[in-house]
Protein backbone atom coordinates (compact mmCIF):
# COMPACT_ATOMS: atom_id res chain seq x y z
CA UNK A 1 0.00 0.00 0.00
CA UNK A 2 1.13 3.55 -0.85
CA UNK A 3 1.71 5.66 1.89
CA UNK A 4 2.66 9.23 -0.05
CA UNK A 5 1.88 9.84 -3.33
CA UNK A 6 3.34 12.82 -5.35
CA UNK A 7 1.75 13.03 -8.98
CA UNK A 8 2.68 16.58 -11.26
CA UNK A 9 3.43 18.71 -8.65
CA UNK A 10 4.48 22.02 -9.49
CA UNK A 11 6.51 24.60 -6.87
CA UNK A 12 7.20 27.91 -6.87
CA UNK A 13 9.44 30.32 -4.84
CA UNK A 14 7.40 34.16 -5.83
CA UNK A 15 7.15 33.86 -9.60
CA UNK A 16 10.08 31.55 -10.45
CA UNK A 17 8.94 28.41 -10.92
CA UNK A 18 11.28 25.40 -8.93
CA UNK A 19 9.35 22.39 -9.79
CA UNK A 20 7.92 21.67 -13.01
CA UNK A 21 6.10 17.88 -12.22
CA UNK A 22 7.69 15.85 -9.48
CA UNK A 23 6.30 12.24 -9.62
CA UNK A 24 7.16 9.52 -6.84
CA UNK A 25 5.67 7.50 -4.10
CA UNK A 26 6.53 5.97 -0.98
CA UNK A 27 4.91 2.45 0.10
CA UNK A 28 4.33 1.74 3.86
CA UNK A 29 8.26 0.23 5.09
CA UNK A 30 9.75 1.07 2.11
CA UNK A 31 12.83 3.35 1.95
CA UNK A 32 12.40 5.39 -1.37
CA UNK A 33 16.17 7.30 -2.24
CA UNK A 34 15.12 10.88 -3.43
CA UNK A 35 18.13 11.54 -6.39
CA UNK A 36 19.59 14.23 -8.56
CA UNK A 37 22.35 16.95 -8.61
CA UNK A 38 22.41 20.06 -6.62
CA UNK A 39 19.46 22.22 -7.50
CA UNK A 40 17.17 19.95 -9.25
CA UNK A 41 14.69 20.30 -7.13
CA UNK A 42 15.16 17.64 -4.09
CA UNK A 43 14.80 19.63 -1.19
CA UNK A 44 12.12 21.78 -2.63
CA UNK A 45 10.13 18.74 -3.10
CA UNK A 46 10.47 17.63 0.12
CA UNK A 47 9.51 21.07 1.61
CA UNK A 48 6.34 21.11 -1.02
CA UNK A 49 5.35 17.64 1.04
CA UNK A 50 5.61 18.95 4.45
CA UNK A 51 3.84 22.20 3.00
CA UNK A 52 6.19 24.53 3.40
CA UNK A 53 6.14 25.56 -0.09
CA UNK A 54 2.97 24.07 -1.25
CA UNK A 55 2.90 23.14 -4.75
CA UNK A 56 0.54 25.20 -6.70
CA UNK A 57 -0.56 21.94 -9.23
CA UNK A 58 -0.55 18.34 -9.09
CA UNK A 59 -1.39 16.07 -6.31
CA UNK A 60 0.17 15.00 -2.88
CA UNK A 61 -1.22 12.76 -0.30
CA UNK A 62 -0.57 10.53 2.46
CA UNK A 63 -2.28 7.35 3.81
CA UNK A 64 -5.28 8.77 1.88
CA UNK A 65 -5.61 12.11 2.92
CA UNK A 66 -4.42 15.12 0.90
CA UNK A 67 -1.77 17.25 1.86
CA UNK A 68 -2.81 20.41 -0.67
CA UNK A 69 -3.44 23.40 1.56
CA UNK A 70 -2.39 21.87 4.62
CA UNK A 71 -0.09 23.78 7.19
CA UNK A 72 3.22 22.60 8.20
CA UNK A 73 2.19 21.23 11.61
CA UNK A 74 -0.76 19.90 10.45
CA UNK A 75 1.02 17.63 7.90
CA UNK A 76 3.68 16.59 10.66
CA UNK A 77 0.81 15.29 12.97
CA UNK A 78 -0.63 12.82 10.12
CA UNK A 79 2.55 10.91 10.59
CA UNK A 80 5.64 12.80 8.64
CA UNK A 81 8.76 13.25 10.51
CA UNK A 82 11.21 15.65 8.81
CA UNK A 83 15.14 15.77 9.71
CA UNK A 84 15.77 19.18 7.51
CA UNK A 85 19.43 20.15 5.34
CA UNK A 86 21.30 21.73 8.34
CA UNK A 87 19.68 19.88 11.62
CA UNK A 88 18.55 22.97 13.00
CA UNK A 89 17.96 21.81 16.70
CA UNK A 90 16.86 24.79 19.09
CA UNK A 91 20.48 25.55 20.13
CA UNK A 92 19.42 27.19 23.75
CA UNK A 93 17.64 23.72 24.89
CA UNK A 94 19.64 20.44 26.04
CA UNK A 95 19.36 17.18 24.50
CA UNK A 96 16.27 16.27 26.55
CA UNK A 97 14.31 19.51 26.22
CA UNK A 98 14.78 19.19 22.47
CA UNK A 99 13.51 15.57 22.54
CA UNK A 100 10.98 16.77 24.57
CA UNK A 101 9.55 19.59 22.73
CA UNK A 102 8.97 17.02 19.59
CA UNK A 103 7.68 14.17 21.58
CA UNK A 104 3.99 13.07 20.55
CA UNK A 105 2.51 9.58 22.37
CA UNK A 106 4.26 6.15 20.41
CA UNK A 107 6.37 4.19 20.46
CA UNK A 108 9.46 6.35 20.29
CA UNK A 109 10.56 7.46 23.75
CA UNK A 110 13.95 9.09 25.12
CA UNK A 111 15.39 5.81 26.26
CA UNK A 112 14.51 4.44 22.76
CA UNK A 113 16.07 7.27 21.39
CA UNK A 114 19.46 6.80 23.56
CA UNK A 115 19.10 3.12 22.78
CA UNK A 116 19.27 4.10 18.83
CA UNK A 117 21.96 6.69 19.67
CA UNK A 118 24.02 6.02 23.19
CA UNK A 119 25.97 9.29 22.23
CA UNK A 120 23.11 11.50 22.79
CA UNK A 121 22.74 9.41 26.47
CA UNK A 122 25.75 10.56 27.47
CA UNK A 123 25.14 14.18 26.34
CA UNK A 124 21.23 14.61 27.97
CA UNK A 125 21.74 18.18 30.00
CA UNK A 126 24.00 19.34 27.19
CA UNK A 127 23.09 22.76 25.30
CA UNK A 128 22.53 21.73 21.30
CA UNK A 129 24.98 24.45 20.08
CA UNK A 130 27.98 22.60 22.72
CA UNK A 131 27.26 19.38 20.42
CA UNK A 132 29.34 18.02 17.56
CA UNK A 133 27.86 18.20 14.33
CA UNK A 134 27.25 14.95 14.32
CA UNK A 135 25.67 14.80 17.38
CA UNK A 136 23.61 17.71 16.17
CA UNK A 137 22.66 15.75 13.34
CA UNK A 138 21.89 12.27 15.30
CA UNK A 139 19.47 14.33 17.38
CA UNK A 140 17.73 16.08 14.53
CA UNK A 141 17.18 12.44 13.55
CA UNK A 142 15.72 11.58 17.63
CA UNK A 143 14.19 14.88 17.42
CA UNK A 144 11.91 13.55 14.12
CA UNK A 145 11.46 9.99 15.43
CA UNK A 146 9.68 11.63 18.30
CA UNK A 147 6.48 12.66 16.73
CA UNK A 148 6.68 9.26 16.15
CA UNK A 149 6.23 9.09 12.15
CA UNK A 150 4.73 7.02 9.91
CA UNK A 151 7.27 8.09 7.10
CA UNK A 152 10.22 9.69 8.01
CA UNK A 153 12.12 12.32 5.65
CA UNK A 154 16.08 12.46 5.56
CA UNK A 155 17.41 15.65 3.88
CA UNK A 156 20.49 15.21 2.86
CA UNK A 157 21.44 13.51 6.93
CA UNK A 158 24.93 12.79 6.48
CA UNK A 159 26.77 16.18 4.24
CA UNK A 160 29.79 17.27 5.99
CA UNK A 161 29.88 14.26 8.77
CA UNK A 162 33.14 12.85 9.65
CA UNK A 163 32.99 8.97 8.07
CA UNK A 164 32.60 7.35 11.71
CA UNK A 165 29.79 9.48 11.98
CA UNK A 166 28.51 9.17 8.55
CA UNK A 167 28.26 5.08 9.22
CA UNK A 168 26.45 5.84 12.86
CA UNK A 169 24.01 7.46 11.00
CA UNK A 170 23.83 5.03 8.15
CA UNK A 171 23.39 1.92 10.80
CA UNK A 172 20.15 4.11 12.09
CA UNK A 173 19.16 4.01 8.84
CA UNK A 174 19.04 0.65 8.45
CA UNK A 175 18.04 -0.57 11.62
CA UNK A 176 14.39 1.82 11.48
CA UNK A 177 14.29 -0.12 7.96
CA UNK A 178 14.05 -3.59 9.56
CA UNK A 179 11.61 -2.41 11.78
CA UNK A 180 9.15 -1.36 8.89
CA UNK A 181 9.72 2.84 9.02
CA UNK A 182 8.55 4.05 5.60
CA UNK A 183 12.05 6.23 4.96
CA UNK A 184 12.61 9.11 1.94
CA UNK A 185 16.02 9.99 2.02
CA UNK A 186 18.19 12.42 0.05
CA UNK A 187 21.48 11.67 0.29
CA UNK A 188 25.19 11.75 -2.44
CA UNK A 189 26.72 8.72 -0.88
CA UNK A 190 25.38 6.51 -3.39
CA UNK A 191 27.84 3.68 -2.05
CA UNK A 192 25.54 4.16 1.13
CA UNK A 193 22.24 4.95 -0.23
CA UNK A 194 21.71 2.58 -3.09
CA UNK A 195 22.30 -0.98 -0.92
CA UNK A 196 19.71 0.49 1.84
CA UNK A 197 17.12 1.75 -0.91
CA UNK A 198 14.02 -0.29 -2.00
CA UNK A 199 13.19 2.30 -5.06
CA UNK A 200 15.18 5.38 -6.73
CA UNK A 201 13.45 8.34 -7.85
CA UNK A 202 15.53 11.06 -10.06
CA UNK A 203 15.08 14.42 -10.57
CA UNK A 204 16.48 16.95 -13.32
CA UNK A 205 15.83 20.46 -13.37
CA UNK A 206 12.34 20.21 -11.74
CA UNK A 207 11.16 16.90 -12.76
CA UNK A 208 11.15 13.09 -12.23
CA UNK A 209 13.11 12.16 -15.06
CA UNK A 210 13.37 7.95 -14.27
CA UNK A 211 12.25 5.85 -11.27
CA UNK A 212 13.26 2.31 -10.78
CA UNK A 213 15.12 -0.34 -8.48
CA UNK A 214 18.63 0.76 -7.53
CA UNK A 215 19.93 -2.37 -9.77
CA UNK A 216 18.28 -0.86 -12.81
CA UNK A 217 20.03 2.58 -12.09
CA UNK A 218 22.63 2.24 -15.10
CA UNK A 219 25.78 4.02 -16.19
CA UNK A 220 23.99 5.81 -18.56
CA UNK A 221 21.59 7.49 -16.18
CA UNK A 222 23.88 8.23 -13.25
CA UNK A 223 26.49 9.92 -16.27
CA UNK A 224 23.48 11.97 -17.52
CA UNK A 225 21.77 12.78 -14.27
CA UNK A 226 23.95 12.24 -11.47
CA UNK A 227 27.64 12.71 -12.43
CA UNK A 228 29.39 15.89 -11.44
Amino acid sequence: MMLLEAAGLETFYGASQALFGVDLAVGEGEVVALMGRNGMGKTTTIRSICGLNPPRAGTLSFAGSSLRGLRPHRVARLGIGLVPEGRRCFPNLTVEENLTAAARAGAWTHTRIETLFPRLAERRRQYADTLSGGEQQMLAVGRALMTNPKLLILDEATEGLAPVIRQDIWSSIRKLKEEGLAILVVDKTMSELLPVADRCVVLEKGTTVWSGLPEELSDDIRNRYLGV
